[in-house]
């Protein structure tokens, strides 16, 4: 059996991994700022929540101790989390290491290396951390997932206005198929290579507003769709396609698959 310490196992995709980890019979444990408490919606059965924070290095040994491999599905958005991003990354490796962990698996996203977006940058510098541990490491790049698209356009429905920006395309992916990427990247027989990178996309390309229209139909939107150009480092990473990866289609689910999934809770 396995040992797997998720860090950011509260988030988005640390919770999918938490779920199906344990549902593989694996043994968990999750370091958090923020752990939920018992009888909590958040919290798992069966695993072990640990307080700790990567910023400080406060609860890491705990946290780690016993774990045969760490997954690294934090988050830092804004703020002194994104400014300490990758530093709070090489703190995780550094407790790892001396905590006896043998793999660590670092959730990023594709091409983040070729965007100026802020975010995106803390992701490449974050990746570079983990190219120069002494761990052996995996990073896993993703496509942008269903999640998001359907946060921008549920944001923009409030004022009956469907954004769609000028020259996007998307490659969505579930969060579900991404966390099923970073545990067999967790559980993979050892290779010999000190580090490795790969990558997961989504089924389909499709255009913005082709999506923008599918997500309307799946909520019953009265919202206007309108095309709106997107300035800075993020339009340009977008515009240029640089968060597409056709040659790498290894999720199943498609937007409208995904949408009719949640339809109540959309």
């Amino acid at each position: 059996m396995t040992r797997l310490c998720i860090a950011g196992g509260t988030g988005q995709v640390g919770r999918e991994v938490v779920r199906q980890a344990i549902l593989a019979g694996h043994q968990v444990a999750v370091l958090s700022r923020n752990p939920p408490a018992p009888g909590t919606p958040g919290h798992v059965a069966g695993v072990d929540y640990f307080r700790a924070d990567v910023a400080t290095g406060e609860g890491l040994d705990a946290a780690l101790a016993g774990a045969d491999v760490v997954i690294d599905a934090l988050e830092g958005r804004s703020g002194k989390a994104l400014k300490n991003f990758a530093d709070g990354g090489a703190r995780l490796l550094a407790a790892a290491q001396d905590a006896g962990v043998g793999r660590a698996v670092l959730l990023s996203i594709v091409n983040c290396d070729r965007s100026s977006f802020g975010y995106y940058r803390s992701k490449a510098a974050k990746e570079r951390v983990y190219q120069q541990s002494g761990l052996e490491t995996v990073v896993l790049r993703a496509t942008q997932f269903h999640s998001l698209l359907a946060g921008i356009f549920a944001s923009g429905s409030k004022l009956r206005v469907i954004p769609v920006f000028k020259g996007a395309r998307f490659q969505p992916i579930a969060t579900a198929e991404v966390a099923s990427g970073l545990i067999d990247a967790a559980l993979e027989a050892p290779t010999g290579m000190r580090h490795r990178a790969r990558t997961i996309g989504g089924p389909e390309i499709l255009g913005m507003r082709e999506l923008a229209v599918t997500w309307q139909q799946a909520t019953g939107s009265r919202g206007r769709v309108v095309e709106l150009p997107l300035p800075g480092g993020m339009g340009k990473y977008l515009r240029t396609g640089d968060n597409l990866v056709p040659g790498e289609r290894h999720g199943t689910q498609t937007f409208r698959g995904w949408l009719a999934m949640r339809t109540d809770s959309l």
